[in-house]
């Protein structure tokens, strides 16, 4: 029996995807921002998640953590259904997933460090406080930032060092399951690269799956494996970017055949020949 302090099971070879929705629906009122919808996470990989304005990248998001109710469907998590209210399940996803909202959804009156022990606080208060602030000490490191950013308030933080600290308490369980939600919104392209660097270094060092809305094409060229596009009110095509690209779908071939999307190809290859003639 798996019990909220079990270990994710992970059988050699399993074909299981480690986030399996099927057949969700979600409505505000008269509207329906998704019908039908069905997708898989594979273990282990960058599933970066995109569509228009107004297709539900977040809403998707939200209904697979638990934040919100859908009006139909099936989510299975971790093995796990993700829409039951046993105490012993919530605890099972929780204790197993790392969020990071777009804007950090940092407590403003606490500092960095009291935000990454939140959640150390609540699923693990047997661990003595200065066990506690070590973790703290290494999430907030893991995530790029320097020791005395510990002792900082959101407030004093710029904006890609706000995320890191967010990033810091999604890490603060090990989860195995990181979801970020436009973790480069609002960053300078310079930062948005180094922060794509961190997520890639993360997830290989870490062994994590990492479920990535974005907008941003050059996140999806340079660290996202699969590519889901929402449209239609559902997931139209998830697949590498190389088969996405060709998928015949008016949004799919504005957004991926425009200049912008030429641009992010040619970054892409551009650091691909630099890293094979550093490797040679």
């Amino acid at each position: 029996m798996t019990t909220p302090d079990s270990p994710i099971p992970n059988p050699e070879g399993a074909a299981e995807p480690i986030v399996r929705v099927r057949g969700l629906v979600n409505r505000f009122g008269e509207q329906t921002v998704h019908e039908d919808l069905d997708l898989d996470v594979h273990r282990g990989e960058i599933l970066g998640v995109v569509g228009g304005s107004g297709s539900g990248k977040s809403v998707l998001m939200r209904s697979i953590i638990g934040l919100r109710t859908p009006d139909a469907g099936e989510i299975e998590m971790l093995g796990t259904n993700a829409l039951s209210t046993q105490r012993r399940d919530r605890q099972l996803i929780e204790r197993n997933t790392g969020v990071l909202f777009q804007d950090g959804a940092l407590f403003s009156s606490l500092t960095v460090g009291e935000n990454v022990l939140v959640p150390l606080k609540e699923h693990h208060p047997e661990l003595p406080d200065s066990w506690r602030y070590e973790l703290a000490l290494l999430k907030v490191k893991l995530a790029g930032l320097p020791a005395d950013a510990l002792n900082k308030l959101p407030s004093q933080l710029s904006g890609g060092m706000r995320k890191r600290a967010g990033l810091a308490r999604a890490l603060a369980l090990d989860p195995p399951l990181l979801f970020l939600d436009e973790p480069t919104a609002g960053l300078d392209p310079i930062g948005a690269a180094a922060f794509d660097r961190l997520i890639r270094t993360l997830q290989q060092a870490l062994g994590l799956t990492v479920f990535l809305i974005t907008h941003d094409l050059d996140t999806l060229y340079a660290i996202c494996d699969r590519v889901a596009v929402l449209a239609d009110r559902k997931v139209v095509v998830n697949a590498p970017l190389s088969e996405v690209e060709g998928f015949d779908h008016p949004w799919v071939q504005e957004y991926f055949h425009g200049p912008r999307a030429r641009a992010a190809r040619g970054g892409r290859d551009a650091f691909l020949q630099r890293t094979a003639l550093e490797a040679s």
